[in-house]
């Protein structure tokens, strides 16, 4: 796996609880799978979730009448993340409202793991840690965290211009 999964609030006891421990796990692997490597990853996460069960029509939203969607959605479980970057305090609020409206038991939290090699923070687990503790009272909802080594983007060789300027 490239992948690593940091329970909060005892998250991964309500994931056992409604028996989606190994659905979330499978879901999170299709990701890694899916995602590793490739461009346009907001397009295929959204397709990798939705091939999951994830998607489904009617559950994404967050408050009524909004378009403010999860990226995916199941049992009472959302999940969010922008994995483009390691930043995704969007998200997090956006599960903490979703809590707070209760309609949801517990969130996943999808990230990348890949950091600019001059923080200071450490480790993407012991930032991780070190976010969810400082945001809390603000933020107390049940979070998995997965953090996502998803590999360097190929870059496709630049092609010459033919034509002279």
């Amino acid at each position: 796996m490239s992948f690593e999964i940091l329970h909060f609030r005892e998250s991964d006891k309500i994931l056992k609880q409604k028996k989606m421990l190994v659905d979330v796990v499978k879901t999170l692997e299709y990701l890694d799978t899916v995602l590793y490597e490739a461009p346009n990853k907001g397009e295929l996460l959204k397709q990798a979730l939705k091939d999951q069960g994830w998607r489904e029509d009617g559950t994404l939203n967050i408050l009524e009448n909004r378009r403010y969607q999860h990226k995916g959605f199941k049992n009472r479980i959302a999940i969010e993340g922008y994995i483009g970057t390691f930043e995704n305090l969007e998200g997090i609020f956006r599960l903490q409202v979703a809590f707070d409206k209760q309609k949801i038991d517990t969130s996943i939290l999808l990230m990348n793991s890949l950091r600019s090699f001059d923080s200071p923070f450490g480790s993407s687990r012991d930032l991780v840690e070190w976010e969810i503790e400082q945001l809390e009272p603000t933020v107390f909802l049940p979070i998995s965290v997965a953090l996502f080594d998803l590999g360097n983007l190929v870059q496709e060789p630049e092609l010459k211009e033919s034509m002279p300027r």
